[in-house]
């Protein structure tokens, strides 16, 4: 069930109502509870006052409340809360006197979390729905102002609908090869590798020996992103085994190639989301946020610039490697955005129309992950 701000006050008891008229300075009778409900109302929704709270919000506090805001439920355990928080601080030195339940009293104390008010949620927190609207509306206009918009560039690289067919096209080149032979290490020959990128729509180079590459699933390490990813894909699906060295179609490989069978392409996007949350736990609200921000040309540059405050390093990749290469490109690999080149911009990005669609129209819970690790 919904509940804006004004519901949930009125559950609160009397001592977490002060708490929160004194965070806004209201001036009113403290033993009644119905002024203290109607003070704070007129003063914390006041525009001024709610911009200004979010203004005085440090990067970690934007951090938290970012892992709530596209999250559609609205009930968070304790133990939720606490694992966001943590999520949201990427320096980890001073851990001595940090508590993570400190910032949820803080989201309390400004009336943002609440506790449930039934014997079966009083032990979740709840954020009002009409905070939350309002949470995302200031971010938005805040990091707009950070954004610097183009015209549409004389070359773009749009490729939707390309991994749906080539998926479909990977599948066939396996059914005209009875078996592929497979190293030790579970991977194809280069030869055969390079074969299957050529019959493919977007080209990719070879990934380079002694390269550090994991995280991004099972064969990231052999193959290049793109392919790796429309391999993981099909393994996962049981389309395709890996048998004896060999690699060969499953039974339901062979009947969607029968029944000329291809990818729903929210589908392809849930399973990039499930599979790219273990390296990057925060991806979702990222390509929410990209959604959001990138309807008009913008500058990669300055899109990153506001993203990558948001993203935590990856073991050698840093925020910024993880925006450009696993998030944007991939984004685009999958249709949802299109890449282009401004002269003097330089990169410039735009979210297709089939891209908000599909961003808009897809969620995956927070615990809703794939691990794919290779087979050693």
């Amino acid at each position: 069930m919904e509940m804006n701000l004004a519901d949930m006050l009125s559950y609160a008891d009397i001592h977490d109502l002060g708490r929160i008229a004194h965070t806004y300075n209201c001036e009113c009778n403290g033993h009644s509870k119905n002024e203290l409900i109607q003070s704070i109302l007129n003063t914390a929704l006041r525009r001024e006052i709610f911009q200004k709270q979010i203004e005085n919000l440090n990067l970690e506090d934007i951090r938290f409340l970012n892992s709530l805001l596209f999250d559609p439920r609205n009930a968070f355990s304790i133990e939720e809360l606490t694992a966001r928080v943590r999520q949201a601080r990427f320096q980890q030195e001073d851990k001595s006197d940090w508590n993570p339940r400190e910032m949820i009293i803080k989201f309390k104390q400004l009336g943002w979390l609440f506790n449930g008010y039934s014997q079966q949620t009083k032990y979740l927190f709840h954020v009002p729905q009409d905070l939350k609207n309002r949470f995302s509306d200031v971010l938005t206009s805040q990091f707009k102002q950070a954004l610097k918009l183009t015209d549409e560039p004389n070359v773009y690289r749009d490729e939707q609908m390309l991994i749906v067919e080539d998926i479909f096209h990977f599948l066939t080149y396996i059914s005209h090869h009875d078996e592929i032979p497979l190293t030790a290490d579970g991977a194809m020959y280069k030869r055969q590798l390079q074969q299957i990128i050529d019959r493919l729509s977007v080209q990719e180079e070879m990934v380079p020996r002694g390269v550090w590459r994991f995280g991004y699933g099972r064969m990231f390490k052999e193959y290049p992103n793109r392919f790796s990813f429309i391999y993981d894909y099909c393994y996962y699906h049981q389309y395709i085994r890996e048998q004896a060295q060999t690699l060969h179609l499953t039974e339901e490989g062979k009947t969607r190639l029968l029944e000329r069978k291809k990818e729903n392409l929210a589908d392809v996007y849930r399973f990039w989301l499930r599979l790219y949350k273990n390296p990057i736990p925060n991806v979702q609200s990222i390509a929410q946020w990209i959604e959001r921000l990138g309807g008009n040309w913008v500058t990669a540059g300055s899109l990153g610039g506001v993203l990558c405050q948001l993203v935590k390093p990856f073991y050698y990749d840093t925020s910024e490697s993880i925006v450009e290469q696993r998030i944007l490109q991939m984004m685009m690999h999958l249709g949802l955005i299109r890449i282009g080149e401004d002269q003097e911009e330089g990169s410039v990005i735009q979210v297709t129309k089939l891209g908000k669609k599909v961003i808009q129209g897809t969620f995956v819970a927070e615990e809703d992950k794939i691990e794919l690790y290779a087979e050693q």
